[in-house]
């Protein structure tokens, strides 16, 4: 039986030997296919796993240029930015490729938080760590900021602003002509007392340190100012409190801060101040008699201020002068100066006091308050005493 079927077998074989043939080459071609096919798949596969690494790699190494830079740029860093913001400020102008880049270069270095504001001159497409060390470099910046201290009138600030930007005083009083047009809301110029406010910039250009682009115009200039003004008045919630605390409009609460700014010697004599103006003008109802309202008319008109002791008296009862307050009740038109953020808080939260009366008695600046006149008198003879000039006023 097994050597019929080994016949049958071999008989089968043979009968069929160029079909065997043909199913061995059938089996090597699906073999190569197959190959190939397994070598493809390796292929896209490694192609894969090396995209996925590239691609997480990404997020862990930040996209960064190489080198110095290309073309030359300017990039104005605005004040108060941080690190990731002045990132963003250099990719938008394609100085660095990504603000990764520029953070972790900041990061390793502890001076990054010395940045300045201000305008730079760069380059497009630079290395983040060369980036920074040019923003850390003073002599990158184009502009080096103009700084207007709290007090300073308008004609004072025009007069700054032009030696630190170059631009002409006269362009700044052009442009200053009309205060709602650079952003003053109209509705600041209202008031409760019946008096015809005055309607000019004095008051809304807020003291601070400015850097301002190197094309800035006036106009740029003096509306960057309203803008900051309007900003730390509103973080104060000024307005609604003076109206709601106060009773006055939030205008005549912001005369009030320029004339303790002016009044007041030392920071601390600013609320006292500010309620001796209260109480005069809306409690007794009486001529505040603060003598920097005159001076502020003399500068008005091209005249160098004087000392209180220095006053004619013709100058302090001038009719024309629409800020007197010797013989005019109430407050004056309007702000006599630009007041800073402390002489702000002053006006907007005075010092409990029944106070009439006060006068500079060192020359520190620091100033004695009364209630009555003869106690003023009292005050104004220590006054004289310690070298102040007011005797005989």
């Amino acid at each position: 039986m097994i050597d019929e079927l080994d016949v049958a077998f071999e008989e089968d074989a043979e009968s069929s030997g160029s079909g065997r043939s043909g199913r061995a080459k059938r089996g090597r071609g699906r073999s190569a296919i197959a190959l190939t096919m397994t070598l493809l798949l390796f292929a896209v596969l490694g192609g894969g796993v090396y995209f996925g690494y590239t691609k997480v790699a990404s997020f862990f190494v930040a996209a960064d240029y190489e080198g110095s830079g290309t073309t030359p740029v300017e990039v104005t860093i605005r004040k108060n930015l941080s690190l990731t913001e002045i990132g963003n400020e250099l990719v938008e102008a394609d100085v660095v490729k990504s603000t990764k880049a520029f953070t972790e270069a900041a990061d390793a270095e502890p001076k990054s938080k010395n940045i300045q504001a201000g305008t730079y001159v760069l380059r497009k497409q630079m290395a983040a760590k060369q980036a920074l060390a040019q923003l850390l470099d003073p002599n990158t910046r184009l502009s080096k900021g103009v700084t207007i201290p709290e007090g300073k009138t308008a004609k004072q600030t025009y007069e700054l602003l032009s030696k630190g930007t170059g631009i002409p005083v006269k362009d700044f009083e052009e442009a200053a002509k009309d205060p709602v047009a650079l952003g003053v809301p109209d509705w600041w110029f209202n008031r409760g007392d019946g008096k015809q406010p005055a309607k000019s910039i004095e008051g809304f250009l807020f003291p601070d340190t400015y850097e301002f682009d190197t094309k800035v115009t006036a106009e740029q200039a003096l509306r960057t100012m309203v803008e900051h003004f309007l900003t730390v008045t509103g973080d104060m919630s000024f307005a609604d409190e003076v109206q709601k605390n106060r009773k006055v409009s939030p205008y005549e609460a912001l005369i009030v801060a320029s004339l303790a700014q002016a009044e007041a010697g030392i920071p601390a004599d600013l609320p006292k101040v500010a309620r001796v103006a209260y109480n005069r003008a809306y409690v007794k109802d009486m001529p505040l008699q603060f003598d920097v309202t005159t001076n502020y008319w003399l500068q008005l008109n091209g005249k160098d201020p004087k000392h209180s002791g220095q006053l004619l008296q013709k100058e302090m009862d001038d009719p024309k002068n629409p800020y007197n307050t010797e013989i005019v009740k109430g407050l004056p038109v309007g702000p006599i100066n630009n007041p800073g953020k402390a002489a702000l808080i002053g006006s907007l939260k005075p010092a409990n006091g029944p106070w009439l009366f006060f006068v500079a008695i060192d020359k520190s600046g620091r100033s004695a308050f009364a209630v009555t006149d003869a106690d003023h008198q009292k005050n104004v003879q220590k006054a004289c005493a310690n070298g102040i000039d007011l005797c005989g006023k």
